[in-house]
């Protein structure tokens, strides 16, 4: 499998990345296992979590994703098959919040209990703190970095401004930079992303891990009228998001395409996504095997000039 670096951090992976968000939520303990197992075997190597997974949830305080792959990584011994990615910044309950010097380390710290592993592959800024100097949360990074404890940086839910402003900050005081940008990005969510930040990472070399990209779901053709949002736990908010005109438009693309590729939309969906240039490994959840042998089978689907034209035709904002 090619595989692709992750900024300029020298950092490699498989192209795709499995998104930790549901270990411990839509993915009991045991299930989480079988499918960090099937993905690792299947060849891929690429994981994302956050310290916030799985807060949202009644009982939850936040750490409940990173513990469950921490006990996978001791009872595998695969810690140096996979590159581990966290994040540092949303509200973890009772804890703290943001993207200050001392509380990246202590979060850092926690982080680091909880996945049982010495060292964080890319430890990334969940999102962005104004409050905060760029240069305090830099050097926090820094001295991680320093210390073993992180290999390189990354950014999520930035926008091209601040995004431009820290690899700024980052240049003019010899700090680590962010070396991918996580923002949200699919087929239908494309303008934000598309309209700045695109460029931004192209030219200085950022590597793009986009969280959502099926579109909570929406990408797989699982919701296609308003009774189909109890489907799953987030479908209510998915078919209110997406099912309209323009969403039923690249359904409508997707179906052709998939049908005259023998793919499926979710493949297709993610296809798609490989094939912009700047995007390194597209983020995306499965919550059972069937699932993801659909995942890591749609990045040896190559799509042609005419699918990419009917897809950026429907999807075009």
């Amino acid at each position: 499998m090619n595989k692709r670096t992750l900024g300029r951090s020298g950092i490699e992976v498989a192209p795709l990345c499995f998104g930790g968000n549901v270990f411990g939520w839509t993915a009991d303990e045991p299930t989480s296992f079988s499918l960090l197992d099937a993905f690792v075997d299947a060849g891929f190597d690429f994981i994302d979590t956050a310290d916030r997974y799985s807060a949202w949830v009644a009982g939850h305080r936040g750490g409940e994703s990173e513990t469950i792959i921490g006990k996978w990584l001791a009872r595998s011994g695969r810690r140096r098959q996979v590159v581990i990615a966290t994040k540092v910044g949303l509200e973890m309950p009772g804890v703290g919040k943001g993207l200050k010097r001392e509380y990246i380390l202590q979060a850092a710290d926690a982080s680091l209990r909880r996945l049982q592993t010495d060292y964080i592959d890319l430890y990334q800024s969940h999102t962005d703190d104004a409050d905060t100097p760029l240069q305090e949360s830099l050097e926090a990074y820094d001295r991680l970095i320093r210390q073993g404890k992180v290999r390189a940086i990354g950014a999520s839910n930035y926008d091209a401004a601040r995004l431009m402003q820290a690899l700024a900050v980052s240049r003019e005081h010899g700090l680590p930079r962010y070396e991918t940008l996580q923002p949200l990005y699919n087929l239908y969510d494309r303008e934000t992303f598309e309209k700045e930040l695109e460029a931004a990472c192209i030219d200085n070399g950022i590597g793009v891990i986009n969280w959502y990209s099926l579109a909570a779901g929406f990408l797989t053709g699982k919701y296609r009228e308003p009774s189909d949002a109890g489907k799953s736990v987030r479908g209510r908010k998915t078919v209110e998001t997406y099912l309209n005109d323009r969403g039923r438009r690249i359904l409508a693309a997707l179906d052709a395409v998939s049908t005259r590729m023998g793919a499926t939309p979710a493949q297709v969906s993610i296809a798609w996504l490989l094939a912009r240039p700047s995007v390194t490994a597209p983020i995306a959840s499965a919550t059972d095997l069937d699932q993801l042998k659909q995942l890591t089978a749609a990045v040896r689907l190559r799509l042609d000039a005419e699918a990419l034209e009917t897809l950026n035709r429907a999807s075009a904002w």
